[in-house]
């Protein structure tokens, strides 16, 4: 058994490799390329303890400081692309051009939350008393990324806790852990020690967190079946909990558009990242005068794709980040297949080294299906055929999930109109996948609670506190 790491945590401002490790694959050919640190509780006690000691210096710190801090670690993460771009494929597997779309997304992220500022209300200001409240930090944030974006994600959390003055220990996933931590290299001298702690580890590794009671608050992206467990154990001990979880967003095409001009932005809005997104377009609905216009387009552009190794020139594709994710995509494809269902492209698994699922669209599988009803996170498309507005409006909404939706319209009235009947945290018109630091992103029903992103989500990492001043009695 190995034990040495070749990635070292970031603790109380000190990088360290822990006691033991675990192997990192990629993704591409299945081969170990490097170990990272397998934190023990001992160690995540020792991460929290320095956060603990480290947060009322941060929480004092002048916000303008820690706004310099934000845009200084989002210069390093600029700094340091080529490196951070090459690391982030081996380890997710993605192609070498999304992956720098990342890093500089990450950046970007950094310093868009050094942009936001916590609000003061003035209550009351009258001759009796003064009354305000104000946005105070909540303690130590337990932050837990997921693997299909784990810097950008993981930055989405680290710019406005830190922000508002809160301290925090940060757990990549273990598909993913390096260019987290690579990122804590090359942040440790920029903020004070404590600050920021960055852990990495296997499965045992978020339930120590999320019970753990020198945690204040749990920032967790990834699945709704772990979110449900997160929230449960952070219960517990009352944690605040941020969760942004799993979601089956629907695509709304009218027949108004123009199919052949649509087709690639439709093609992109469920395949980026190899459907490993949380706002992929999962289901796409596409009325039946012009279905089998944009279902012949969308087919011919994608057997013009190259999925491939993210480090090969020209790749456009990549692999599914892991072995548990590729088994249930495939499970998917199986059940479809055994169904009966129409394959227009895709179907057959990848002969070969690697965690490859080809394109895969399905021709108007029914509602009922696994392949509709279920989100797949992977590279596999169902178009569906409808006739009305209201008619699919209620197919959309007929979801546990309520993340993302895109209508796709030519007259941007009705594209508008139908939007707000949409059950979903954020609804895109003739477009899909635009994010902002500035702008809160968050999901409805299954699909998570609180938001992330603008002043909404710095809320997020505060509480409210309320100060009020009787005056004196005029003499």
């Amino acid at each position: 058994m190995r034990f040495g790491a070749d990635y070292a945590m970031l603790i109380d401002g000190r990088l360290e490799t822990g006691g033991a490790s675990f192997a990192v694959l990629n993704p591409a050919n299945e081969q170990v390329f490097a170990h990272a640190p397998d934190a023990s509780e001992a160690d995540l006690d020792r991460a929290v303890a320095a956060a603990r000691a480290a947060f009322p210096g941060w929480a004092a710190t002048p916000m303008e400081q820690r706004r310099d801090a934000l845009r200084a670690m989002a210069s390093a993460l600029v700094a340091n692309k080529d490196d951070m771009l090459r690391l982030l494929t081996r380890e997710q597997g993605k192609p070498h051009a999304d992956a720098e779309g990342e890093v500089l997304g990450a950046a970007h992220w950094l310093d868009g939350a050094a942009q936001l500022d916590l609000p003061l209300i003035v209550n009351e200001d009258s001759d009796v008393r003064y009354s305000e409240t104000r946005r105070v930090p909540i303690g130590v944030v337990g932050a837990i990324a997921p693997w299909n974006y784990p810097l950008l994600l993981a930055m989405f959390k680290v710019g406005p806790a830190l922000l508002a003055g809160n301290t925090m220990v940060l757990k990549p996933s273990p598909f993913t852990p390096l260019t987290t931590l690579k990122f804590g290299e090359l942040v440790k001298g920029i903020l004070p020690p404590g600050v920021l702690n960055i852990i990495s580890g296997g499965d045992n590794l978020g339930p120590w967190m999320t019970s753990h009671p020198g945690i204040d608050k749990i920032s967790f992206t990834g699945s709704t079946a772990t979110g449900k467990r997160v929230m449960q154990s952070a219960s517990d001990t009352l944690k605040r909990v941020t969760l942004e979880l799993g979601g089956n967003d629907p695509a709304i095409v009218m027949p108004d558009v123009d199919p052949e001009a649509i087709a690639q932005e439709i093609f992109w809005a469920a395949f980026g990242n190899s459907g490993q997104i949380c706002i992929a377009s999962k289901r796409v609905y596409v009325h039946a005068d012009i279905y089998d216009r944009l279902r012949d387009a969308i087919v011919a552009y994608a057997q013009t794709i190259k999925l491939g190794d993210g480090a090969e020139q020209g790749t456009q594709l990549g692999p599914i980040n892991n072995r548990p994710q590729y088994r249930r995509v495939l499970d998917l494809i199986r059940d479809a297949k055994a169904k009966g269902y129409r394959f227009l492209t895709g179907g057959e698994p990848h002969d070969g080294m690697g965690y490859f699922v080809p394109v895969t669209i399905l021709d108007n599988p029914p509602e009922d299906s696994r392949i509709v009803q279920e989100e797949q996170f992977g590279p596999i498309m169902p178009l569906i055929k409808f006739a009305s507005i209201d008619e699919v409006i209620a197919r959309a909404n007929a979801s546990d999930y309520g993340l993302g939706a895109s209508i796709w319209c030519a007259d941007e009235d009705e594209a508008y109109a139908i939007a707000r009947r949409i059950d979903s945290g954020i609804v895109w018109i003739n477009e899909t996948r635009h994010m902002s630091p500035l702008v809160p992103f968050g999901g409805h029903k299954l699909s998570g609670m609180g938001v992330e992103g603008g002043e909404h989500g710095l809320l997020e990492y505060t509480n409210a506190q309320t100060i009020t001043r009787k005056r004196p009695k005029a003499v």
